[in-house]
């Protein structure tokens, strides 16, 4: 440890032959004595954080945890508001029947008017003999309306059936849906597209999942949908069934699945919250799901062996704490009635021996009636 000494040299003398005060160390730095008191400056107030206690090693205290932040909701997928079913304009089939006869009743009209109808013909439809006017140009104008009128009367005509729907539209544009059965008369201008509107489900492949402790999962999911608005089904995505399975591998990836052998209650918890997800995913394209179960559910390939090796520990575990309970109560209940009945006087040390004897005894038959 350095001393600190005084020296006194003619340099250092103040006025009047008296010595200054210096202080001088080892290092022959001198600081005057009138800096050491001088008064200090005025305190400047520091703006403080607030202080964040952590957990602090070996002390068993807990750590002090921020409140969590409210989770931000996720944007829904939104679809063109205008774009919803509404009912196309169809005729009864019967019209297109009209309308296909009366064209062909009209090129066959042409043809006597023009003379060109074969001999077998006019004695079919008992027609008088017609020398005719020839090809004109009113022949070919009339030959023109009446083949448009048959083709659009016979090429409009459609047959819907029960559980099928024709959305139609026109040059890109939609001009809505028709849900009828039977036969009907559709513009043949129009543009069909059929959709499946009937009560559906799905069997998934193996899908990736995971439980509740982030373990790997292959689960086989049965989904129960139906198309509900077929505008919407058909334009506004560009395959309905492959976005549902694509919201179902979504939803498999944010719920946990469990694992084989769970219980009831959180088997159906984890249908409900699938069923929201995908539901709530899906509804805004036209679809309505009533359903998403997982119906297999195996541990993943990578995970397998493992995974069963740890549930037959398990299991091996329960059945000797089971044993094990069941050899205590015995022993107990044993000592118990030979002391209260008083058929023997025991002390500490008889008492334990006793205990010991009837344990191993009790253990040895149990070991001998197990597989």
């Amino acid at each position: 440890m350095s001393t600190t000494t005084t020296s006194h040299t003619p340099e250092s003398e103040g006025p009047g032959g008296r010595p200054g005060r210096l202080i001088q160390n080892e290092a022959t730095t001198e600081i005057p004595v009138h800096l050491l008191f001088r008064d200090d400056p005025a305190p400047v107030s520091v703006p403080l954080r607030p202080a964040v206690v952590a957990r602090r090693q070996g002390t068993g205290e807990q750590p002090r945890f921020r409140r969590p932040l409210p989770a931000k909701s996720r944007p829904t997928p939104e679809v063109d508001p205008e774009l919803a079913e509404r009912p196309a304009r169809v005729l009864p089939g019967t019209a297109g029947m009209l309308a296909g006869a009366c064209g062909a009743a009209g090129c066959v009209a042409t043809s006597w008017w023009a003379g060109v109808l074969p001999p077998l013909a006019l004695a079919a439809l008992r027609l008088p003999a017609y020398a005719g006017a020839g090809l004109g140009p009113a022949q070919w104008a009339a030959y023109a309306g009446a083949g448009a009128l048959g083709l659009f009367g016979f090429g409009g005509l459609a047959r819907g059936r029960t559980g099928r729907a024709w959305v139609l539209g026109l040059f890109g544009g939609y001009r809505g849906t028709v849900r009828r059965t039977g036969l009907m008369w559709v513009n043949p201008l129009l543009l069909r597209r059929r959709v499946d509107v009937r009560l559906r489900h799905w069997r998934s492949e193996p899908m990736p999942a995971a439980d509740g402790n982030g373990v790997a999962l292959r689960a086989v999911v049965l989904v129960v949908w139906r198309v509900r608005d077929t505008a919407r089904a058909t334009l506004g995505v560009e395959d309905h069934e492959t976005y549902l399975r694509e919201c179902v591998e979504a939803a498999l990836a944010r719920v946990p699945v469990e694992t084989p052998g769970g219980t009831r209650g959180s088997v159906e918890a984890a249908v409900d919250a699938l069923t929201r997800l995908v539901a709530a995913d899906t509804a805004p394209v036209g679809l309505e799901v009533f359903s998403v179960r997982p119906v297999r559910v195996e541990y993943a390939p990578e995970v397998a062996a493992a995974m069963h090796r740890r549930r037959i520990a398990a299991l091996d575990a329960q059945q000797r704490a089971s044993v094990l309970t069941s050899v205590v109560d015995s022993v107990e209940d044993t000592v118990t009635r030979l002391t209260m009945r008083g058929l023997v006087e025991l002390d500490d040390y008889e008492r334990k021996a006793l205990v010991k004897d009837l344990t191993v005894a009790f253990c040895s038959g149990r070991g001998e009636q197990g597989p």
